[in-house]
């Protein structure tokens, strides 16, 4: 896989991409800020794009602002984006409808595993959500009376994993119940949000967009 980092860090840089060459990776350009990611993405398009949230010069929201220029322009690269802390308003912008796309705690990094499992489902047109991002997002954007409140507590939790990109098994794994507990959790999950199943689009990704879509 040919991936290109943008974290203004060197240590985490040089440490993410030592990581990565030793799992028989190639980094096709390793950079600290925003500018230069664009620049080196254009002339030589990776397969996936790491990128920190907050870049140089400001240190506010560059690196987000690299990620979704990116998306839109070369929607075959995959983005992975990590940040230090849960920023609602940015984590929602990245949740369009594709996949492709994830954004992780930088905390997370140390699991390796599960850091190079979120690699491999974002560059294979998947999604990979912390966790604690879609806790965050989902709760912030949808009080109690809303229709969240009409998922179950188990259906709830099947789709926190649907959305970091989790399949059935691993789903059933995670929640120590069977797979097909797993789908008639799902196809209720998809009942309740009105999601038909002649849509285009993979549902696993609407259902979570259906209460993170709108601000």
């Amino acid at each position: 896989m040919r991936i290109t980092l943008a974290e203004d860090s060197t240590l985490l840089r040089e440490g993410i991409a030592q990581l990565l060459i030793a799992e028989g990776h190639t980094i096709v350009d390793a950079v600290g800020n925003a500018e230069d990611l664009l620049r080196v993405v254009a002339v030589e398009p990776p397969d996936l794009v790491i990128v920190d949230v907050r870049m140089p010069p400001d240190y506010v929201d560059e690196g987000i602002h690299a990620a979704l220029r990116i998306r839109a322009d070369c929607p075959d690269i995959g983005v992975l984006v990590l940040s230090q802390y849960v920023e609602r308003r940015h984590a929602s912008k990245l949740l369009d409808g594709r996949g492709g796309v994830g954004y992780l705690l930088k905390d997370r990094v140390s699991d390796i595993a599960g850091f190079l499992d979120a690699i491999e489902r974002v560059t294979s047109g998947g999604t990979a959500f912390d966790p604690e991002v879609i806790r965050q997002l989902i709760t912030a954007k949808h009080p109690p009376d809303s229709r969240l409140g009409d998922l179950t507590e188990r259906e709830l939790a099947v789709l926190s994993l649907l959305a970091q990109g989790h399949s059935n098994a691993s789903v059933a794994g995670r929640l120590f119940i069977s797979q097909s507990a797993v789908e008639k959790h799902v196809n209720a999950i998809f009942t309740k949000l009105q999601l038909p199943s002649g849509t285009s689009y993979n549902r696993r990704v609407i259902a979570v967009l259906k209460y993170l879509d709108d601000r």
